[in-house]
């Protein structure tokens, strides 16, 4: 079985869905001649042709329109925005259109297209390239959000939501592309930079979406993340040695409840971590949901551990960042806590 770092993983996923289904394209912001700003669609023009991956105007409301208008013909569209923070423009048209397509038209006409970008920190892009947008697409009912952690489920994730006949924003972890930055020596090790590589099937396989992974058994405490953000409380875990279990979510929407919940009433007790800020996150659902349907197994607070409530701080975004030490921190409290 191959070795993959997840851009590689992302365009084998491509590969795959094109090779497989003729009805299958892939457009966006220089993904066709250049083969995207990070490489992910990297000779799939060549190999498959102007027409079945190709570049579009920087038009992020176009781009997303017109995918809507071929899935709704038939096709199946993949498209790809260089980075999150450019897709606000087209939020109109995800919300407004793809998400109620189906429903609007009584099933008549559906909007299978999957939106991939990168999002969050960790390239010293400042704050127009570094966003974690997530929240505000899991509020919207009708959209699917997807955050893969490896290389193994980043491609059997997108074969998923390539396959999924409602649209789904797929989010890719910039700091988990390749591994270290070479030329930035300011930027901190990260215990998994060196081994971005893991192994990948390199035909088709599929990860069903709503299906969370519990990466580390544990009885002291639950730890819910996804994206970098899995490694992060893996690595925390390990430095303090406290005995928690790592949930990754994998999908934010559709949400694995019950692995989240069999596992809090396990331990009786919640930490939830996420890049993005504290207020209105993603972590504030999964806070209300857990006290929700655990509430009489709690035996301490819920802990969160996020990004900080201020504009992308570029100039101290490592600090910005919840790491090891930050999630160590809430660990201790939230075992050591008595209700």
């Amino acid at each position: 079985m191959p070795r993959m770092n997840m851009i590689q993983a992302i365009n084998s996923a491509l590969d795959v869905m094109l090779s497989r289904d003729p009805k299958m394209l892939i457009f966006g912001e220089d993904v066709g001649y250049f083969g995207g700003v990070f490489r992910a669609t990297d000779g799939l023009a060549a190999k498959y042709g102007a027409k079945r991956c190709f570049d579009a105007p920087i038009s992020e409301g176009g781009i997303i329109a017109t995918a809507i208008g071929m899935g709704a013909y038939g096709l199946r569209p993949v498209v790809e925005i260089q980075f999150a923070d450019y897709i606000l423009p087209a939020y109109d048209q995800l919300v407004s259109e793809a998400a109620r397509l189906r429903y609007r038209s009584a099933g008549d006409f559906w909007a299978p297209i999957t939106v991939r970008t990168p999002y969050g920190g960790g390239i010293f892009g400042g704050q127009t390239h570094s966003s974690s947008p997530e929240a505000i697409f899991a509020h919207v009912t009708g959209l699917k959000t997807v955050i893969p952690s490896t290389p193994y489920d980043a491609k059997g994730l997108l074969i998923a939501a390539i396959e999924e006949d409602d649209p789904v924003i797929f989010l890719e972890p910039k700091r988990l592309y390749q591994g270290p930055f070479d030329g930035h020596p300011e930027r901190p090790v990260e215990p998994w930079s060196n081994h971005p590589a893991s192994e990948v099937p390199e035909g088709h396989y599929a990860i069903p979406l709503g299906t969370a992974n519990v990466v580390r058994a544990g009885r002291a405490v639950t730890v819910l993340a996804y994206g970098t953000m899995v490694h992060v409380a893996q690595a925390a875990a390990a430095e303090t040695g406290i005995d928690a279990e790592v949930i990754d979510l994998r999908t934010l929407v559709p949400l694995d409840i019950d692995t989240v919940t069999a596992s809090v009433k396990k331990t009786g007790r919640c930490v939830i971590v996420h890049e993005a800020s504290r207020f209105g996150g993603y972590g504030a659902e999964l806070s209300a949901l857990v006290q929700e349907e655990c509430f009489y197994h709690l035996q301490a607070p819920i802990e969160r551990v996020t990004g900080w409530d201020t504009p992308y701080p570029h100039a101290f975004e490592w600090d910005y960042f919840p790491g090891p030490a930050r999630v160590g921190k809430a660990l201790r409290r939230c075992v050591e806590a008595e209700t």
